[in-house]
């Protein structure tokens, strides 16, 4: 009986350095991380017609753990933050590494940092661990969302130290079947109101008896707001 594809390249040893292709052109390591991406917790990102949000499911249902510790959203700047889906630990040293560009820039230039700027940093960091040897890559995809010079803006940085700008986006388990939503129901001018009502039905619809509005959070920003909002579990559904 023929070996699978992926167990032949495993026995000759492609997916022992994140730096060796398989004849087909693929990098094991690289794909892995992906995968690991995939099993982390979802996220949804809209482009709003006032503004920008993310919505994430914390998915911690460990009744010990502090629910404000248990963040997979994080301000990088006052006009800028992030979701992360993946390993958490690999993430933390992006957001920290993001959160320092931002507070290096105004420093400098006395001004917000352009957010396509972060996120082209961020993406040269997983770029750079994808090809030297001794490393593996970042298992961890970000999605970035905030306003610059009054456009709201989303960006997706993925494992390969690739990124694209979105108008709406899902990172994390089920991203799939999420964009397919996304692509069926999003409008360029729907509110931030309307589209975090969306994203919960999506949310419902997809996770079915296993919804829990407790276990999710929203970071957003409007185009005349001053502060990222806030909002947790019950709060959600009251959004103004």
């Amino acid at each position: 009986m023929d070996m699978p594809i992926d167990m032949q390249h495993q026995q000759m040893g492609y997916d022992r350095t994140a730096t060796m292709f398989t004849p087909e052109g693929h990098l094991l390591q690289v794909e892995y991380a992906e995968k690991a991406v995939r099993l982390g917790s979802s996220s949804i990102g809209m482009v709003c017609s006032d503004g920008v949000f993310i919505i994430s499911d914390k998915r911690n249902e460990d009744q010990l753990v502090v629910p404000g510790s248990a963040s997979k959203i994080y301000e990088i700047d006052n006009h800028l933050f992030s979701s992360i889906a993946g390993i958490v630990s690999d993430a933390r040293v992006l957001i920290d590494k993001a959160q320092i560009l931002a507070q290096q820039h105004r420093i400098t230039y006395d001004g917000p940092i352009e957010i396509e700027t972060i996120v082209k940093e961020i993406c040269n960091v997983k770029q750079q661990f994808s090809q030297y040897g001794g490393a593996r890559p970042f298992g961890v995809s970000l999605m970035i969302g905030g306003i610059y010079n009054g456009k709201p803006q989303l960006y997706t940085s993925y494992v390969t130290g690739n990124y694209f700008e979105y108008y709406a986006n899902a990172i994390g388990e089920n991203d799939e079947r999420i964009k397919e939503k996304l692509k069926e129901k999003y409008k360029r001018d729907i509110t931030i109101k309307k589209g975090v009502k969306l994203a919960l039905d999506i949310f419902k619809e997809i996770k079915g008896n296993k919804f829990n509005i407790k276990h999710f959070q929203l970071f957003y920003l409007k185009k005349d707001g001053e502060e990222i909002q806030k909002l947790e579990s019950s709060q959600i559904e009251n959004i103004k």
